[in-house]
C-alpha cells in the first residue's frame, strides 16, 4: 500500500501540501511504515524544514539503518556537517546495543562527505574501519567516497592506496583520483593518471572526467596541452555540456587565449548559462581586460540571464580596477535590491575590498568600514580577507581606534595568519604608531618579504629613515630575497636623509638583483640622486628611462629647481609639453618652486596663470609658491593682494611665505598691520611660530615675541631642534648645536679656532664680502651644527673630497657665510641640503647666488 503513495510525494510542491499528505498517512496509519516515514523525513528536509524532519525521526520507535542514512544525508545537504557526524555516532551506539549491528552501505558516502568537508580525519579513519568491518571494501561507491575524502583533506598517499586496492575502477573513480592530484598541486601526475586510464582502455572518459583534465592544463600553464585536450574531447565526441564548456573557457582564460575562450563561449546558445557568463567575466578580469568584462555583464543583462554572487564579485573587481566608483556602488545596490546576499556572508568581503581599493582613488574607505561593522553586527565570522581589508581602510583614513578594536577581535578569535599580521603592521604604520607596528613585526617568527616590506615602508613613511635602512641591511644580511617594493621603500629613506653613498650602494644591489628597467624604481632613483645632491647622476638615470610617467618628469624638474638650475627646469618642462605630456598639480608646484628659488618672477607668474589651460586648479601649495615668489622678490603688495583674494582660508604655509618676504625686505610695518591675522592662524606647524617669534626677536619687540612663544606652548608645540649630518664612507654622523658628545670633539673645536685665526692671517678682513664681516662678528661661531659637521668632514677626509651636509632646518645666514669661506680657503666643494633647497659652495660662492 505504501508504494501507491510514493507518486503523491512528488506532487508536493510546498510545505502545505506535504503536511496534508502527512496528515492523510497518519489517519491511515501508514506514517509508521519505514518507507513512508523515510520519504516524509527526506521531503520535509527538501522543503527546508530539517528541524521537523529530525522531530519526526525522533518519534519513530526503531529506525532502520536506511532511515538513519537518509537523515544523515539531509543534514549533509543542508550544510550541517558536524551534526551529520554526531548522528552517525549516535546511530553506531544504538546499533551496537541492538542485535542487528549491520549498517547500510547507503550511510557511508554521506558521512564520509561530512568528514572531508569538516577536515575530520579522526572520524573519517574510524568510518573507514567500520566500512572494512561491515565488508563494504569492494563497494565502488563507498570506495570512491573514501578516495575523495582522503584526497580532499590532502592525504594523497592514502587516496592512492584506496584507488590501488579497488577491484573495479569505474570512470567516477578514475575522475576522482585525477581530481585529487590536481587539487593537491600535482597537476602533472593527474594528467599522467588520465593518460594511463586512456591507454588501459578500461573505461570511456565522460564530460565530468574532462573537467579535472582541463583544470590540470590550466594549472601547468600549457596552452599546447590545453588545445590537445580540447581536441581530444572533440575527436572522442564527448558531450560538451554546460559544466565542461565553462571549464574549457576557464582553461583558455587562465592560459591567456581569450580568442578561444570567446569562441567557445558564443558557440552554442544553450550552453550560455549563468556559470559560463560569469566565467567569461573572470577570464577578461584575469587578462586585465576590465572594460570587456563590464561589456559581458551588460550583454548578460540584455540576454535576461540572472547573475549570481560570483558574477557580481567579478563585476566589482572590474569596477575597482577601472576606478568606476559609481559603477561599483550600483552593483552594491543591485545586490541589495535582488536580496542576493542579505547576510553579506559571501558578498561582504568582495564589497569591502572594492571600497578599500576605490578609497585609494575617491575616498570610499568609510563605506568599507561601515560594511565591516554591519557584518560584525550580524554576527558573521569574519575571515582573514575581510579583516585585512578593514585594517587597510583604517590605515588609509587614520582610524586607529577601530583598528585597535579589530586587533582585539583578531587576538580573541586567534586569526593571526601572515596576511592579517602584515595588514596590522601596515595599519599601525599608516596611523603613525610605528612602535606598535614594530612590536607585531618582532613577534612574527617566519617573516616573508611582504612582512619585511611592510615594516621598511612603515619606517620610511613615518620619518624613521635610519631605522628603515637598518632593517634593509638586516634583510640583506639574512639573505631575504628582495623585490621592487623593498628597494622603493629604502631608496625613499635615502632620499629623506640625503645618504648618497648608501643610495649608490643600494642602486648597485638593485642592478645585481636584476630589477632594472622599471619606471617606478627609475623615478625613485632620479628623486634620490637629486635630493642627495648628485644632479648629474639623477639626469643620467632620467635619460636612460625607456618610459617616463608624469611623476618621472616632475621628479627631475623638482631636482633642477632644488639645485637652483632654473633654465634646466624650464627647458625640461617645455620638452615635456612638446611631447604632449600634460602637467599635473605636482608638476606645476615643482616648476613654481624652481622659479621661487631662482627669483624668476615673470616665469613664475606665467606658469601660475597657465594652470587653468591644463585643467589644474591652484590649491594651497600653489598659492604658497606664488606668494613666496613675489614676497622674496619684494613685491609684497601684490603678494598680499593674492592672500586677501584667496577662495579658501589662508593657512600657515601661505602666511609663512609672506612673513619671510617681509623679514628679508625689513618690512616690519606690514607685519604690524596684519599682526592679528598672523596670530589667529591655527596650525601645528612649529616652523611658522618659530619664524614669527624670530622676526619679533630681531626687531626687539619682546612682548610680541612672548605672545608667539606662548601660543606654541599652549598648543603643546616645541621648537624643532636643529641638527646637521654628514656622510663619510657610507656612515652617517650627526651633530646638534654646541655638540660635545663626539669622540673627536676636541679636534673639531680646535680646527674651528684655528680656522678663525686663519681668516685674520690671510687678510680676508679687507675684502668687501659682507659674508666675511658677518662671519667675524658672530660670537657663537663654534656652536652651529653645520660648522661642526663641516669641521668633522675636513678632518676625516682627504683634501679635495666633496663634503655633503644635510640640515633639517633652513641654513642660517652665518653658516651660509661660513661655508663660502671654507670652500674658498680649503678649495673644497661643499654641497649642503637644507629644508628647502641645495647650496653648492665652491671657490667662495654659492650656487644660490645668495638668493634663498
Amino acid at each position: 500500500m505504501t508504494v501507491l503513495y510514493m507518486p503523491l510525494f512528488r506532487r508536493c510542491t510546498n510545505s502545505r501540501t506535504l503536511s496534508q499528505l502527512h496528515a492523510h498517512l497518519f489517519i491511515t496509519g501508514l506514517h509508521s511504515h519505514p518507507p513512508a516515514a523515510t520519504k516524509l523525513i527526506e521531503s520535509y528536509s527538501q522543503m527546508g524544514n530539517l528541524e521537523f524532519s529530525r522531530r519526526f525521526f525522533d518519534t519513530f520507535p526503531r529506525p532502520d539503518s536506511f532511515m538513519w542514512g537518509v537523515l544523515i544525508k539531509c543534514y549533509v545537504w543542508g550544510g550541517f556537517l558536524e551534526e551529520a557526524i554526531s548522528l552517525y555516532q549516535e546511530m553506531e551506539n544504538q546499533t551496537q546495543t541492538q542485535t542487528q549491528t549491520q549498517i547500510s552501505n547507503f550511510v557511508f558516502p554521506s558521512v564520509l562527505k561530512a568528514c572531508s568537508s569538516c577536515g575530520d580525519l579522526g572520524v573519517g579513519g574510524k568510518v573507514h574501519g567500520r566500512v572494512i568491518k561491515c565488508g563494504f571494501e569492494s563497494d565502488a561507491v563507498i570506495e570512491t567516497s573514501l578516495l575523495c575524502m582522503y584526497g580532499e583533506m590532502g592525504y594523497l598517499d592514502d587516496a592512492c592506496k584506496v584507488f590501488d586496492t579497488m577491484p573495479v575502477r569505474d570512470v567516477v573513480a578514475w575522475s576522482s583520483i585525477v581530481l585529487n592530484y590536481v587539487q593537491n598541486g600535482q597537476a602533472r601526475e593527474g594528467l599522467e593518471t588520465f593518460s594511463q586510464m586512456i591507454s588501459l582502455a578500461v573505461v570511456e572518459p565522460d564530460s565530468v572526467a574532462m573537467l579535472s583534465v582541463a583544470e590540470a592544463c590550466a594549472e601547468l600553464g600549457s596552452l599546447k596541452l590545453g588545445r590537445s585536450v580540447h581536441g581530444f574531447v572533440v575527436r572522442r565526441e564527448i558531450e560538451i555540456d554546460a559544466s565542461l564548456n565553462k571549464s574549457l573557457i576557464a582553461m583558455y582564460g587562465k592560459l591567456g587565449d581569450l580568442y578561444s575562450a570567446e569562441k567557445l563561449f558564443g558557440t552554442v546558445s544553450c550552453l550560455m548559462t549563468t556559470a559560463s557568463w560569469t566565467q567569461m567575466i573572470s577570464c577578461y578580469n584575469q587578462s586585465g581586460c576590465f572594460r570587456e568584462a563590464m561589456n559581458v555583464f551588460v550583454e548578460m543583462q540584455e540576454f535576461k540571464m540572472e547573475p549570481n554572487q560570483v558574477t557580481m564579485m567579478g563585476v566589482l573587481c572590474a569596477c575597482a580596477r577601472l576606478g568606476r566608483v559609481k559603477g561599483g556602488k550600483s552593483v552594491h545596490g543591485f545586490v541589495i535590491r535582488r536580496a542576493m546576499d542579505p547576510e553579506l556572508d559571501t558578498m561582504g568581503p568582495a564589497l569591502m575590498e572594492f571600497y578599500v581599493d576605490s578609497g585609494n582613488l575617491r575616498g570610499c574607505h568609510k563605506e568599507a568600514l561601515l560594511l565591516f561593522v554591519q557584518m560584525q553586527t550580524q554576527g558573521l565570522m569574519l575571515d582573514s580577507y575581510s579583516l585585512a581589508s578593514s585594517l587597510s581602510a583604517c590605515g588609509a583614513i587614520g582610524f586607529s581606534q577601530l583598528g585597535d578594536q579589530i586587533h582585539g577581535y583578531i587576538i580573541k578569535t586567534g586569526k593571526f595568519n601572515e596576511f592579517v599580521q602584515n595588514a596590522l603592521i601596515d595599519m599601525y604604520a599608516k596611523c603613525g604608531f610605528v612602535h606598535s607596528a614594530y612590536k607585531i613585526f618582532e613577534k612574527i617568527k617566519e617573516k616573508s618579504v611582504v612582512t619585511w616590506n611592510s615594516m621598511v615602508f612603515g619606517f620610511s613613511q613615518n620619518g624613521y629613515s635610519v631605522e628603515a635602512i637598518t632593517l634593509f641591511d638586516q634583510m640583506y644580511m639574512n639573505c631575504v630575497k628582495m623585490d621592487k617594493v623593498t628597494f622603493l621603500s629604502v631608496i625613499q629613506a635615502c632620499s629623506h636623509l640625503g645618504y648618497l653613498e648608501k643610495g649608490k650602494w643600494i642602486h648597485h644591489k638593485l642592478i645585481i638583483n636584476g630589477l632594472m628597467e622599471d619606471s617606478y624604481l627609475d623615478t625613485a632613483l632620479t628623486d634620490m640622486y637629486s635630493k642627495c645632491g648628485d644632479l648629474q647622476m639623477a639626469h643620467e638615470v632620467f635619460d636612460r628611462m625607456s618610459e617616463r610617467s608624469i611623476v618621472s618628469w616632475s621628479a627631475m624638474i623638482a631636482g633642477y629647481g632644488k639645485h637652483g638650475q632654473i633654465n634646466a627646469a624650464i627647458s625640461l618642462f617645455d620638452q615635456m609639453l612638446g611631447l604632449g605630456i600634460k602637467p599635473n598639480d605636482i608638476t606645476f608646484m615643482h616648476i613654481l618652486l624652481a622659479c621661487s628659488h631662482a627669483g624668476a618672477v615673470e616665469e613664475g607668474k606665467l606658469y601660475f596663470n597657465s594652470m587653468a589651460e591644463f585643467g589644474v586648479e591652484p590649491n594651497h601649495d600653489h598659492f604658497a609658491c606664488i606668494v613666496d615668489l613675489l614676497s622674496r622678490a619684494g613685491d609684497l603688495t601684490k603678494a598680499f593682494r593674492i592672500i586677501t583674494s584667496l577662495p579658501f582660508p589662508t593657512d600657515s604655509s601661505i602666511w609663512g611665505a609672506f612673513l619671510n618676504g617681509c623679514r628679508i625686505h625689513k618690512r616690519m610695518d606690514i607685519i604690524k598691520n596684519i599682526e592679528k591675522n598672523l596670530l589667529d592662524v591655527d596650525t601645528a606647524d612649529t616652523g611658522y611660530y618659530t619664524l614669527l617669534s624670530n622676526i619679533y626677536a630681531e626687531e626687539g619687540t619682546w612682548d610680541e615675541f612672548g605672545k608667539a612663544r606662548s601660543m606654541m606652548k599652549c598648543k603643546g608645540l616645541r621648537k624643532v631642534p636643529g641638527y646637521s649630518t654628514i656622510e663619510i664612507d657610507r656612515n652617517i654622523y650627526r651633530f646638534g648645536p654646541g655638540d660635545t658628545s663626539h669622540s673627536q670633539t676636541t679636534d673639531i673645536y680646535r680646527f674651528l679656532e684655528n680656522f678663525q685665526t686663519l681668516v685674520h692671517a690671510q687678510g680676508y678682513d679687507s675684502e668687501p664680502d659682507n659674508s666675511i664681516v658677518e662671519f667675524r662678528k658672530e660670537n657663537n661661531v663654534m656652536s652651529q651644527s653645520e660648522k661642526l659637521a663641516i669641521a668633522f668632514g675636513i678632518i676625516n677626509t682627504r683634501p679635495g673630497t666633496t663634503l655633503r651636509i644635510s640640515k633639517n632646518l633652513h641654513v642660517c645666514r652665518d653658516c651660509h657665510s661660513f661655508a663660502k669661506i671654507v670652500s674658498k680657503i680649503t678649495g673644497r666643494e661643499i654641497v649642503m641640503r637644507d629644508l628647502n633647497r641645495f647650496h653648492c659652495f665652491k671657490n667662495g660662492s654659492c650656487s644660490c647666488k645668495d638668493y634663498w
